[in-house]
């Protein structure tokens, strides 16, 4: 049964040819060929070339079947236009072309909103990944996971060389985990402990050397690891290595350091240059500490090369004992300034490090506690400690410099 043609459906006699030249099909081809060009989301150009090969292909075995005979159709009060088989009703006639392209129009918007819905979606499954994939319909979130989990750990972000401007972007809020214990933190993709202090290249400053001023570089390292990563000293144990690093000739910080580790109190904290945790009540989550921050020097007053750090640790622990599963984390920042003075106009000890001054600011440990750990608030502990009454602050927000005059209270932190 022969298709209909776009007047009366009369057949047309063998012979007549048809109303629309070949001219005009071909600017039709062109056209209909650029419209697909500037609109569809993939390249439509060959989808077009290859539909077009499919139908010829169908009118060429078409026409073998019937010896080579094309069926043609009458259009009413006139000529008669080809009308092939396998196509669809008015292909390549008059006023039917504006339906053929008004339905390839609407599929072509269509494939666009598609594209465009794609493009939101891809969006929002970086920007909230969780959410986002937890609401796919089922099958198709699996896909997405396994072709990349938009909720797996970000890519790590390179070394801190200058102060931020602004605080780190806020994550899909995640509940952290015994697997995942950075979950939903900007320190997620923060390096891992002591690979995380990078240190400035070294060079000559005023007297000394350029393997002098790495010295002092690679010294305030140690003290830092062994203040805040090395394990013994995060388990409550004394940190010697830490110790070791500052000149003995600074017996005012070492007694005072001393007193602290021994006797904790409100003057002697040793929360103030170490993180410690009571490993009674606590314990590590997994074994890497999240870091980052960065290192400067610069010439020193006299003879002397100054180094300037500034980092944030995020510690993620659990309650002791194998039962509890519920991870906190505490983030302390800490600012530390050292000096190596050259041993050939002072009087220090060769090899050791002089500390002239440190601060740290502690998010997510009960105030007004001063047994020397911290101490993370967990949903299922008793409130302890003084009552917040300081202002909110973003722990993680490293775009200002600690002040070293800000009021001693105790405040809340927007998110661990």
């Amino acid at each position: 049964m022969g298709t209909k043609g776009p007047d009366d459906g009369r057949p047309a006699k063998d012979g007549e040819e048809s109303s629309v030249p070949d001219e005009m099909w071909e600017k039709f081809l062109r056209d209909h060929e650029s419209e697909i060009r500037s609109t569809a989301p993939k390249e439509p150009s060959a989808r077009a070339r290859m539909v077009t090969a499919r139908l010829r292909e169908q009118d060429a075995r078409a026409t073998a079947q019937q010896g080579g005979r094309k069926r043609r159709f009458r259009k009413k009060g006139g000529a008669g236009a080809a009308v092939q088989p396998g196509q669809p009703e008015g292909w390549r006639t008059g006023s039917a072309w504006r339906e053929l392209d008004g339905r390839a129009g609407r599929r072509r918007r269509m494939l666009s909103a598609v594209g465009v819905v794609v493009a939101v979606a891809v969006a929002v499954i970086a920007v909230h990944p969780g959410w986002a994939l937890s609401h796919l319909p089922d099958g198709l979130g699996d896909r997405f996971a396994s072709s990349g989990d938009a909720d797996s750990v970000p890519t790590p972000l390179p070394p801190e060389t200058t102060r931020p401007t602004t605080a780190p972007s806020a994550r899909e809020p995640s509940v952290p985990t015994l697997k995942r214990p950075f979950a939903g933190s900007p320190a997620e993709g923060w390096a891992d402990g002591a690979d995380a202090i990078v240190l400035p290249n070294a060079t000559p400053v005023g007297t000394l050397s350029r393997a002098q001023v790495a010295f002092a570089l690679k010294e305030t390292k140690q003290l830092l690891v062994a203040a805040n990563v090395d394990p013994r000293t995060l388990r409550g144990e004394r940190p010697q290595a830490a110790l070791d690093v500052i000149d003995p000739h600074q017996t005012d910080l070492l007694d005072l350091l001393d007193t602290a580790l021994r006797k904790p109190d409100k003057r002697h904290d040793p929360l103030t240059m170490f993180s410690r945790f009571d490993p009674h009540e606590l314990r590590l989550v997994g074994d890497v500490v999240k870091v980052r921050g960065r290192m400067t020097f610069k010439r020193g007053e006299g003879a002397s090369v100054m180094v300037h750090a500034d980092y944030t640790f995020v510690y993620p622990v659990a309650q002791a004992g194998g039962g509890s599963t519920e991870v906190q984390r505490t983030i302390v920042r800490r600012v530390l300034d050292t000096q190596l003075l050259d041993p050939t106009k002072y009087e220090v000890t060769p090899g050791k490090l002089g500390v002239i001054s440190y601060d740290e600011d502690i998010a997510n440990s009960a105030c007004e506690i001063y047994d020397g750990f911290f101490h993370p608030q967990f949903t299922t502990d008793a409130a302890s400690g003084a009552p917040a009454t300081g202002p909110a602050t973003d722990p993680y927000d490293r775009s200002k410099n600690l002040d070293p005059n800000r009021p001693d209270v105790c405040g809340t932190v927007t998110r661990t």
